[in-house]
């Protein structure tokens, strides 16, 4: 027997989805999805909920789960055009963006592992942005972006002229893109989730943080 929806339930779903909201734009994403998933339990039948889940769930690299809170956002939403969108993540065909990128890519002699990360990005940030209005009139230009950020995470860059001449589009498109994409995924150098380099400088930045960590503690110690 499904369990009615209180007016309370209803109430206190939205204060946990809005606070939820807080914790994801800082990054703080484990109570986000402990927020989310409790907020969705109140009220399982409003769709924010499990697609705010989801996008959490993408942001901390769990696929497994995002998969299956989009799932239930899909369950759950009204809008069809929105259901269309998020279904063709479950596809197992390329769409137009990825297929330019399996094409050019390899062809300007990219591994198949950084053409991967690029596909993986693509998937983050149409998943990140949610509701967030998507224009997918030129995809040119979003495989362009996403070969340049990819390169530019694995060291990998080459002239912005010669990727616009690539994809056939703009450098200026190929930047906006670019700029998007750094900013709503927050991609930094040597990003662990698009590396795909042997050895990541990270680690060495890592470890000498630690270590320099260490040497100021025995430093201050009695």
């Amino acid at each position: 027997m499904v369990r009615p929806i209180t007016a309370t339930d209803r109430l206190r779903a939205q204060s946990l989805n809005r606070t939820g909201l807080e914790h994801f734009e800082r990054w703080e994403l484990e109570s986000a999805i402990t927020l989310f998933q409790e907020a969705a339990r109140l009220d399982d039948s409003e769709a924010e909920y499990h697609l705010n889940l989801a996008r959490t769930q993408v942001r901390l690299g769990d696929y497994e789960m995002m998969l299956h809170a989009l799932g239930d956002y899909i369950r759950t939403e009204t809008n069809k055009s929105m259901i269309n969108r998020f279904e063709a993540l479950f596809s197992n065909a390329l769409d137009d963006v990825e297929t330019l990128l399996t094409t050019v890519m390899p062809r300007e002699e990219m591994s198949l592992e950084v053409v991967g990360a690029a596909i993986q990005m693509w998937v983050e940030y149409r998943v990140t942005i949610g509701k967030q209005y998507l224009d997918r009139s030129h995809p040119e230009e979003w495989a362009a972006a996403l070969d340049y950020t990819v390169r530019k995470v694995n060291f990998q860059e080459v002239l912005i002229d010669d990727m616009a001449r690539w994809y056939e589009t703009t450098e200026g498109a190929i930047r906006q893109g670019h700029n998007e994409l750094v900013k709503t995924l927050d991609i930094m150098p040597c990003d662990y989730r698009y590396y795909r380099g042997e050895e990541n400088p990270l680690d060495k930045l890592v470890e000498a943080a630690v270590m320099l960590e260490e040497l100021e503690q025995r430093f201050r110690a009695e």
